[in-house]
């Protein structure tokens, strides 16, 4: 485990409790109070590099839960290492760092890289997806999602909401719909200071619109919502209830919900899935080819929030090791 943090330290309880085919046996993080704090139940090696860890013998495959600027140059290490490797989302900063490494992974021929977008695991969102798939909605017209967050620690600036918080939906939607996002334009009511909430407004090559609300200090709580609007009717995560109101707490007290618990069954198959792929030396999840296509469309978000205008997703072309 390469970063202890609370997603890291939670990556190791979870595997340490549910994953049976994998045991955490060496942690870094740049605190060493922080790997050790982590390590230390599970009766993991602290190691005093990210380096060191990757290079081990004793280590099969890698998570990556560091901040996100580290993700792309240490996949890149895992690869030449020829390491399976777990990346937290975002797989990089930018599009072009991230197709560097779908490069990286297209030189060694095969795959070995996941990317974190634990979201294709939830048995909701699984589920949701079975709606358009089966053809119960009927054709998808519009699909509405909605992410908040009590307060962000990592999302501070616009860009970074985009690129850290945002990207979670810019991975959901194609997949949702198996549609390739081509357009984006995002706004925000905030114009002075940190630009938050945000509002992206997204087209999909097949004709589907998509709105999606990311507001990573909204002080109440942690929720994710979703609806698929189709020619036949509608299917949501959320439950219909006449009138729901939901408020931070006491003197502003935010309410005790967070992504952790939120999204709990996602990270327990996520994390199963991969270690059983990993010991068979294959990988099926959200490749590297899923990690920069969705850097992509956040860069276009980006340049959208800053120029007010709808901006078109520009990619490379495919590899045929993703196809």
């Amino acid at each position: 485990m390469i970063g202890a943090g609370a997603m890291g330290a939670d990556h190791i309880r979870t595997i340490s409790r549910s994953v049976p085919s994998a045991r955490v046996s060496a942690v870094y993080d740049f605190n060493t109070d922080t790997a050790r704090a982590a390590a230390s139940p599970v009766g993991a090696d602290v190691v005093s590099s990210a380096e060191q860890l990757i290079d081990s013998a004793s280590v099969d495959a890698v998570i990556i839960a560091s901040p996100d600027r580290t993700h792309a140059d240490l996949v890149r290490a895992c690869l030449a290492a020829g390491k399976q490797v777990l990346c937290e989302k975002p797989l990089a900063v930018t599009a072009d760092e991230a197709y560097g490494v779908v490069e990286a992974e297209v030189v060694g021929g095969r795959r070995l890289l996941q990317v974190g977008f634990m979201r294709r695991y939830d048995p909701g969102f699984v589920s949701l997806k079975r709606t358009i798939t089966d053809g119960t909605v009927g054709e998808v017209r519009i699909v509405h999602a909605i992410h908040r967050n009590a307060s962000s620690s990592t999302s501070t600036d616009d860009a970074g909401l985009i690129t850290g918080s945002m990207i979670h939906e810019l991975d959901t939607i194609p997949w949702l719909l198996d549609d390739e996002i081509t357009d984006i334009r995002v706004e925000s009511p905030v114009v002075d200071g940190f630009r938050d909430p945000q509002l992206a407004t997204i087209w999909t090559k097949g004709g589907v619109m998509v709105t999606a609300e990311v507001f990573v200090n909204a002080a109440y709580g942690y929720d994710v919502r979703c609806e698929v609007v189709g020619s036949r009717g509608t299917a949501s995560l959320a439950p219909a209830e006449a009138v729901s109101t939901r408020v931070a707490g006491v003197d502003g007290v935010p309410v005790r919900d967070d992504f952790v618990a939120h999204f709990a069954d996602a990270y327990r198959i996520e994390l199963s899935t991969w270690a059983d792929e990993a010991l068979a030396g294959r990988t099926t999840g959200p490749s590297a080819w899923d990690g920069y296509v969705a850097n992509a469309v956040a860069e276009a978000g980006v340049a959208s929030l800053a120029s007010g205008a709808r901006e078109r997703v520009t990619l490379k072309d495919r590899p045929a090791l993703y196809a």
